[in-house]
């Protein structure tokens, strides 16, 4: 391979933000940063990652989230590729880093006002005020629209009053709790006057200058984790702590100063739904899901590079020797059947990587590029949609495809200095951070149901039912990241009935189309036909349908990351690199196929002659 061509396969990885990939690669390429290659103990790896923190934090480069305009956003871009790309160094600074610049410091920049940026972005961005997101709730998990933490306006002293009324309503994982938070972004139904107007996120003191927590602050450590040994997560409970009312991030609702003639307060926002303002306020937060897919991508793609280099240099077993001495040992690599656990997977995760560069693209563009505050509502709510759904894509595989290269590096794939065990332990919860990934599955396809997804205000599962059951669903597939390269390839694709359709990249682009639509055409007419019963109850409807909702965001997280390949491979003006490009393109296009053979059969869309020339093509 030439050199122009493996610097243009460098390019189409790398995608826009490719300057901050190369100072990352140059800056952090030293064993002081890297995954320590013997376990330490958990005092002395949440030293060492804040230690790492606190220098990184020094350095111009983790700053590009951050504006010096008053009023605009950072690099969005380039801030979202640092976090991913630390996901190669180690995955507990990443999360240390994300849970300070990216939650604690996200919080503060897209839910504060001025006043907030001006008073505290300054040090969050030096390491100057370490932070924590105090959201989950030890009893509500992902339930966040129903948090019990209360957050109380006082109109007497003008103070907002935080309370854990409950055991349940502890915050619990809380990132930079239990060791270094000095404040923390609290999460908590605001009550006015009597009246709660949903969940805002409040700004509590949760430690003094010597370390001790504040009064009525109680802080624990949740001690030893299946993995992220250097993140010091703990919980936060609140007895009536007070706060001025200007630690309310108030971008979304505001609390005005009492009255002195009538002594009132009033809350004002200028989204008059509870729900809608939620799920604005957590639109803002959508960076996070992103960085946590990225760096789970980023732990993958290390995984499969150690294991498909081991495999091209261990031999297993040996050919006979025929008589003429030239008996040899054969490559792991050389076996299909090793090629088939590691190639595969290596060709998602080129989908993957192409996918979340597009959205990381798509997220700047629309925060940096139109402004956060001018964002279509209705483009906003789509991005958050790819959001989950790359979360989703890249942390499964992460998961099980880790596994999979400890497995195949067999006794030294187990050896703690060569990773697995550490990328396995540390990306575990991957799953589960920035949202559960069942829980966003439902999320994404219920976005499905309808190309106008702000029809459904809010997980309220009724109106979710009534909307389906009222509704003939037309296929309107949106295409995400596919740009004129991707229509132009469907325009001119056979039928995708047609028997050479799978080999034309059109005719795959339409194939895995028509795969999204009729698994969201199939759910609305399984809604539309048990809701028909007046009677019948919104949950036990959902719970019936709830495995064709994962199988038709799944359609759809299958779609999204053949259309981001696609733009890219068939982009690439250099020759020999768009050739392996679009091979590694079809093996992702024929193995994803495959893995979903029954449901082509079933449907008609393949024969069984068709499948297994499929299974032979990935061969």
């Amino acid at each position: 391979m030439s050199h122009s061509t493996m610097a243009e396969l460098r390019r189409a990885l790398d995608g826009r933000w490719a300057e901050v990939r190369d100072t990352v690669r140059t800056e952090l390429a030293t064993s002081e940063w890297a995954t320590p290659t013997e376990p330490l103990p958990i005092t002395d790896y949440r030293e060492r990652t804040t230690g790492q923190l606190l220098r990184l934090m020094h350095l111009p480069w983790t700053k590009a989230g951050f504006s010096d305009e008053p009023g605009t956003p950072g690099d969005i871009g380039a801030s979202l590729t640092m976090f991913e790309m630390l996901g190669h160094v180690d995955l507990s600074l990443f999360v240390k880093v994300g849970v300070q610049v990216g939650l604690f410091g996200g919080a503060v920049a897209g839910l504060g006002t001025q006043r907030h940026h001006d008073e505290y972005l300054e040090k969050i961005a030096a390491g100057e005020l370490l932070g924590c997101f105090a959201m989950t709730e030890v009893g509500g998990g992902s339930d966040v629209a129903n948090l019990e933490t209360t957050a109380t306006y006082d109109s007497d002293t003008d103070e907002i009053v935080v309370h854990t009324p409950s055991p349940s309503a502890v915050k619990d994982y809380i990132g930079n709790a239990a060791k270094d938070g000095t404040m923390a972004a609290v999460f908590a139904q605001l009550i006015v006057d009597g009246t709660s107007h949903g969940v805002h996120c409040v700004l509590v003191p949760v430690r003094a200058a010597d370390g001790t927590a504040m009064p009525g602050v109680t802080i624990g450590d949740c001690g030893a984790k299946i993995g992220l040994p250097g993140v010091d997560n703990g919980e936060l409970s609140f007895d009536q702590v007070r706060v001025p009312r200007d630690n309310l991030l108030d971008r979304f609702g505001q609390i005005t100063a009492p009255d002195p003639a009538k002594g009132t307060s009033a809350y004002t926002s200028g989204i008059e739904s509870d729900s809608r303002r939620f799920f604005s306020m957590l639109g803002t937060l959508v960076r996070g899901r992103v960085s946590v897919g990225g760096s789970a991508g980023a732990a993958t793609r290390n995984a499969l590079t150690l294991a498909i280099r081991y495999a091209t240099r261990r031999d297993q077993f040996s050919r006979p020797d025929l008589g003429d001495g030239l008996g040899s040992g054969i490559r792991l690599l050389e076996y299909s059947t090793h090629r088939r656990r590691l190639l595969i997977p290596l060709a998602r995760s080129y989908a993957l990587a192409l996918a979340t560069n597009a959205l990381v693209a798509d997220v700047h563009d629309k925060q940096v590029g139109s402004g956060e505050a001018d964002a279509d509502e209705t483009a906003v709510r789509r991005l958050e949609e790819r959001a989950a759904s790359l979360k989703v894509a890249n942390t499964d595989h992460a998961s099980r495809t880790i596994q999979a290269c400890r497995e195949a590096c067999g006794g030294a794939g187990y050896m703690w200095e060569n990773r697995f065990g550490a990328l396995r332990s540390d990306v575990d919860v991957f799953t589960t951070f920035e949202g559960d990934n069942t829980v966003l599955l439902q999320l994404v396809a219920k976005g499905l149901l309808t190309q106008y997804k702000d029809a459904f205000e809010s997980f309220d599962t009724r109106a979710m039912i009534g909307f389906a059951a009222r509704n003939v669903f037309e296929s309107a597939v949106e295409r995400a990241f596919g740009g004129s390269i991707v229509q132009r390839l469907i325009a001119g694709a056979p039928g995708r009935d047609a028997d050479n359709a799978l080999e034309d990249r059109g005719g795959q682009l339409a194939i895995f189309e028509d795969r999204e639509e009729h698994t969201v055409a199939t759910l609305a007419a399984r809604m539309r036909s048990r809701s028909s019963d007046e009677d019948a109850d919104p949950a036990e409807v959902l719970s019936a349908v709830q495995p064709h909702m994962l199988a038709a965001a799944w359609a759809h997280i299958d779609r999204l990351l053949l259309e981001a390949f696609a733009e890219v491979a068939e982009g690439c003006e250099d020759e020999e690199a768009r050739t392996l490009l679009c091979t590694v393109c079809d093996l992702f296009v024929y193995s994803t196929v495959e893995a979903n053979a029954a449901w082509f059969l079933e449907h008609g869309r393949i024969s069984a002659a068709q499948s297994k020339a499929v299974s032979a093509r990935v061969d």
